[in-house]
């Protein structure tokens, strides 16, 4: 039995080195999973677009046209549940699934919160220098800086990593937003500083580059480090493989109640 392909839906972005970034994430997933049939995605700006990748998947799988079903995990390349986990992916994914019933579709978890996504900001920290030694980084403050979202979830999630990030061993850690919610990194900075850690890191929680993620950069201009964005991190390639698995077991499990509740009835 073929394994469901995966689909990594990434949100897009006008900045070339935003599907560049996620080109070479995807490339790490397929070296973890060479028998996986991998596809990419966009919400927006670049190509292809979600419709058209499913619409190629239901017409070129083996047996579609005598009405062989095809399973699809679509994998939101996101780090928290906001607007688009939970309104624009499902939307376009349940339009798709109107029009192609030969596609069977399920929507995997976001990314975080997850223990892999704290291992790739503490690389990408370790990487730029903000903690050379053990002593240094209690001496460190550091800024987790995210895009921003106006969704309680999502603030409470990115709350919540830099909590976990704090137990790590840094001196104080202050979650920081580009857009929508305050406060900015900027001003996490200046916090940090007033906390008294001699030095502050700025760490993006962001997977690409792009417009949000250069206003984190021009925000950190005060900072002493400046970490690069996760990218195509080998933390977040294993990441996505285990929401696509976690995915894939969930589907089989309810099929399989599914399949008790038909025959005891």
């Amino acid at each position: 039995m073929r394994p469901p392909r995966l689909l990594v839906v990434a949100h897009g972005s006008r900045d070339a080195r935003h599907a560049a970034t996620v080109h070479a994430l995807v490339g790490r997933v397929r070296a973890l999973r060479p028998g996986l049939r991998v596809e990419t995605a966009f919400l927006d700006f670049n190509a292809p677009s979600v419709p058209q990748v499913l619409e190629r998947l239901a017409a070129e799988e083996p047996g579609a046209a005598r009405g062989a079903v095809t399973d699809v995990v679509a994998l939101p390349l996101l780090l928290t549940r906001a607007f688009h986990a939970k309104s624009d992916i499902p939307a376009v994914l349940a339009e798709a699934s109107a029009r192609l019933p030969r596609l069977r579709i399920r929507q995997a978890e976001v990314l975080g919160p997850s223990p892999l996504l704290l291992a790739a900001v503490q690389r990408r920290l370790i990487e730029a220098g903000a903690a050379p030694s053990a002593a240094v980084r209690r001496s460190t403050g550091v800024v987790l800086a995210s895009a921003g979202s106006t969704d309680p979830e999502a603030i409470a999630a990115i709350a919540e990593t830099a909590r976990e990030l704090r137990r790590t061993g840094w001196c104080s850690v202050r979650p920081a937003f580009a857009s929508a919610s305050l406060p900015r990194t900027e001003d996490a900075v200046r916090a940090l500083r007033a906390d008294g850690c001699a030095r502050v890191a700025v760490a993006p929680y962001v997977i690409a580059p792009g417009r949000l993620p250069d206003r984190i950069a021009a925000g950190a201009r005060d900072a002493d480090v400046l970490a690069d964005v996760l990218g195509p991190s080998p933390e977040l390639a294993r990441l996505l493989v285990e929401r696509y698995e976690q995915a894939v077991a969930a589907a089989r499990s309810r099929r399989a109640a599914q399949g008790r509740i038909e025959v005891s009835a």
